[in-house]
């Protein structure tokens, strides 16, 4: 611990004596690509400008690498006719990026990355192993808390050995859905109606449908093996949704609790960031003990998954039983300007460019963590 914490004071003074530049990668082939380039905007406009010069990598839809040129370009969408390619390196002695026009390459070196991207190809431990490959310190949880947490099936089989109460499921393949009514009736056996249908891999509730019957649960499992072949059926929990900000290394603190008020039945993608009656309560009142058990919950499961430096941990209240009730984990948590994340810890007084810099002081602290013995 203490090596840690010698290690955390040595690299600020030696990474901020110079400016250092600062990749922030979003977009992604993920169903959150939009998402993703809302939040590379509130976090570039965060950037301690007399720290770091600011490069962008953006990510499209179909998996090109390009190079954006700024805040506005990302705005308006622009960077997605760039006719420069940007892409990470995985060689290490390089470690940078390179751009690529035409028959002209440059290398670009990167002190430091911040991806800013959410779900499949940017939360899941994929782009976070070609950091590592490179060996270029990046913000966020490494390739096994990402991966684990990105897969709400194995995150709840992890949370299944905590003794923390969450929602009970029966896991459905894609390629077992030729047999639909072997599927439903292994759902009808342990549960009632209504029940939820999720994609193991997907984030912004992106795939989930509330099943009230028969004929919606067919089609609720045949939405979510479009975005994965696995598929987790879930009893429905009566109760209010509740999230927690975890922040740190060795010792992740918890933020308070914020509450989310649907304007939909459940809070969808479209409730998320469509309908602007859908809202956000911070330090909403609960029984007593109730956050206070959400955030000893939230640090032990980021640290069951190997989490480091940020996620947000989600809950149900439940109110028929009165128990605190987990959710899922989200590793790279949206950083949009309606994002609970930043929002958490703005209302404990950490503002956002505090929290970026922090964000990004742990990821040079793990990368020294890894080379000095």
């Amino acid at each position: 611990m203490a090596r840690r914490k010698i290690a955390y004071d040595a690299q600020k003074w030696r990474y901020y004596m110079d400016k250092k530049r600062l990749a922030i990668i979003f977009g992604g082939q993920s169903s959150e690509h939009e998402v993703s380039c809302k939040s590379a905007v509130t976090i570039s406009n965060h950037i301690d400008k007399d720290k770091y010069e600011t490069v962008f990598i953006g990510i499209t839809k179909d998996g090109r690498w390009l190079k954006a040129v700024s805040v506005e370009d990302i705005k308006n969408g622009t960077w997605r006719e760039s006719s420069v390619t940007a892409v990470i390196s995985p060689d290490c002695g390089q470690k940078g990026m390179l751009l690529i026009e035409g028959a002209k390459a440059e290398l670009v070196k990167i002190d430091v990355a911040f991806p800013a991207l959410h779900g499949l190809y940017g939360e899941d431990g994929t782009i976070q192993g070609l950091f590592e490959l490179a060996g270029i310190p990046y913000v966020g949880c490494g390739v096994l808390a990402s991966a684990v947490s990105m897969d709400k099936l194995y995150t709840k089989q992890i949370v299944d050995r905590l003794n923390i109460r969450q929602a009970k499921y029966v896991a459905v393949y894609r390629n077992e859905l030729g047999k639909m009514d072997q599927c439903v009736a292994a759902v009808e056996e342990q549960f009632s109606y209504p029940v939820f249908v999720k994609p193991s891999n997907a984030g912004s509730s992106c795939g989930i449908t509330k099943a009230h019957n028969r004929n919606e649960l067919e089609k609720g499992l045949k939405e979510a093996s479009r975005h994965d072949y696995k598929i987790l059926v879930e009893e429905t929990i009566t109760g209010r949704e509740l999230e927690c900000a975890v922040l740190g290394g060795d010792e992740p603190k918890a933020s308070g609790v914020g509450e989310i008020l649907a304007a939909a039945e459940f809070y969808d993608y479209d409730a998320k960031y469509n309908n602007e009656a859908s809202k956000t309560v911070l330090n909403p009142v609960l029984p007593v003990g109730v956050a206070e058990k959400i955030g000893e919950a939230a640090v032990q499961i980021f640290k069951a998954v190997d989490g480091y430096g940020l996620a947000r941990v989600d809950f149900f209240y439940d109110t028929v039983k009165k128990e605190v009730v987990f959710n899922e984990i989200n590793t790279l948590p949206g950083f949009t300007s309606i994002s609970m994340y930043p929002m958490l810890w703005e209302e404990k007084g950490m503002s956002k460019a505090a929290l970026v810099d922090q964000l990004i002081d742990l990821a040079f602290c793990r990368q020294e963590e890894i080379y000095v013995q």
